[in-house]
């Protein structure tokens, strides 16, 4: 069997990878808050941000820890329609659960289903990720593993949607992102426990590309989209600052009515000349 390595860079891939999935939580967490405070169209876009956020910040966790991951006596290659499929399942399963919570009426039954079929989203990903491996030997999973790494996927996203119902705070949010990332990179290195390598030594060519070759770039570009977008949701006013801005300014008109001189009437406003 050949000897595994989750982290051939030290501590740097674990480190960032949870970064990502902190980052991914919290900004999931935001923009299913901001979703329940809004309405119609809104609360649809507010979801779908949310949806893309979290998967994708679990997908980046999984891949960029992936950098570190090594097996004596082989190399390593990805198969990139199956690398690819992994991150279109995160976002849709994560997508079904948080629209479930969005719009379910019932609050309890909501997160209970959200948080079942994310989990297993989040699993599905996990595993299909480690499907597109490609290299010289036989990988086997140690069934016990595997179901505990599906439960810690269940309870994590039962935990995040729930904090996402119950926590507005942005203080709060921080610290449950940081619960939600250690949860995430748990159950991530859990999985990864469970894998065995048989090496069969080969001087054939992998299939699949290279971690540096397609892992890296596209791990780079989803981790920029996340804290782009983190930055224009943090800079995005809520549906409570808005209300508040709207509430200062009629109350600006009003106080100008109240100190205005008798007989003063505001001037009509200007009126564009037509041809």
């Amino acid at each position: 069997m050949g000897h595994l390595d989750h982290a051939t860079f030290g501590w740097l891939t674990p480190a960032l990878s949870y970064a990502m999935a902190c980052v991914g939580a919290a900004l999931g967490l935001r923009c299913t808050v901001r979703a329940l405070d809004a309405t119609g169209r809104s609360r649809r876009n507010w979801l779908l941000t949310a949806a893309s956020a979290i998967g994708t910040g679990i997908w980046t966790m999984h891949f960029v820890a992936m950098l570190g991951f090594g097996v004596t006596g082989t190399d390593i290659r990805y198969d990139v329609p199956l690398t690819i499929l992994s991150l279109v399942v995160a976002m849709a399963v994560v997508g079904v659960g948080v629209f479930v919570v969005g719009y379910g009426r019932d609050r309890v039954r909501s997160l209970l289903i959200g948080g079942l079929t994310t989990g297993v989203g989040v699993a599905s990903m996990h595993y299909l990720g480690m499907a597109a491996l490609r290299l010289h030997g036989e990988v086997r999973f140690d069934p016990l593993l595997v179901g505990l790494s599906v439960v810690i996927a269940v309870v994590a996203a039962t935990a995040a949607l729930w904090a996402a119902l119950h926590i507005h705070a942005p203080a709060a949010v921080a610290v449950a992102s940081l619960v939600m990332g250690a949860a995430v990179s748990s159950m991530h290195y859990t999985g990864m426990l469970a894998v065995r390598v048989d090496v069969a030594p080969s001087a054939a060519p992998l299939s699949g590309a290279t971690v540096m070759q397609f892992i890296f770039p596209l791990a780079v570009g989803l981790g920029s989209y996340l804290f782009i977008t983190s930055a224009f949701v943090a800079l995005s006013p809520t549906a409570g600052e808005r209300a508040a801005y709207a509430s200062a300014g009629r109350l600006t008109d009003e106080r100008a009515v109240d100190v205005a001189p008798p007989g003063f009437h505001p001037a009509p406003p200007l009126r564009t000349p037509t041809s």
